[in-house]
């Protein structure tokens, strides 16, 4: 599967894994585990980015807690249209780019971000746009946190393989978070190992 068939597939996403699918479900623990993250190392002002951010549901909850300056990147449209109806004091107050990562994160400056996060979202990039990881150690000043799956969690998922299909048609791919963002200058702080995902918490070392 090439990069713009993995694009298209979120692009055009409806139904199970939809915008309006995770804003049903609304903020959720790994919404709270996040929040207490940055909660621990930031001030209310720091400026967060989200990369994959749908229709804002963990951003909402960053909201209700306090942080003020939320920004957030998605690759589908109907994310922010679900964003407006369902939280829209974060669709006014926010700033956001409905755009691929790889075709928006080299406007960034370096550090421009003192938190960036993502949920379950770098797993489904494509090999051929992995250099898009250098870029997120780039623009983060001072907290990365990445809640990604690294592996198998279903029985039916094949053991052995870097690379698994969400409904046979979204690869997923498993990746050592880890080993590629300390090998980029971060240095990881904190892990917790969710049923799901594993969130890892790195910090800029400079």
């Amino acid at each position: 599967m090439d990069p713009d068939t993995v694009r298209d597939t979120w692009t055009n996403r409806a139904g199970e894994y939809s915008p309006a699918y995770y804003a049903y479900y609304g903020p959720d623990e790994t919404s709270t585990l996040i929040r207490d993250i940055l909660s621990e190392y930031l001030h209310r002002d720091a400026a967060v980015l989200e990369l994959g951010c749908g229709s804002g549901r963990h951003l909402a909850h960053l909201a209700d807690c306090g942080f003020e300056n939320l920004s957030g990147v998605d690759v589908n449209a109907e994310a922010f249209d679900v964003m407006r109806e369902h939280y829209p004091l974060v669709a006014t107050n926010g700033t956001f780019h409905c755009s691929p990562i790889e075709d928006i994160i080299t406007d960034f400056d370096d550090g421009q971000f003192d938190a960036v996060y993502t949920v379950e979202t770098l797993q489904h990039l494509h090999p051929d746009v992995e250099w898009v990881f250098e870029e997120v150690a780039r623009i983060t000043d001072t907290i990365l946190v990445t809640a990604e799956i690294e592996g198998p969690i279903y029985e039916s998922s094949p053991s052995g393989a870097d690379v698994n299909y969400v409904d046979n048609d979204t690869p997923l791919y498993y990746r050592d978070w880890s080993r590629i963002f300390t090998s980029l200058g971060l240095v990881e702080v904190d892990t917790v190992r969710g049923d799901r995902d594993t969130i890892r918490t790195f910090r800029a070392s400079s």
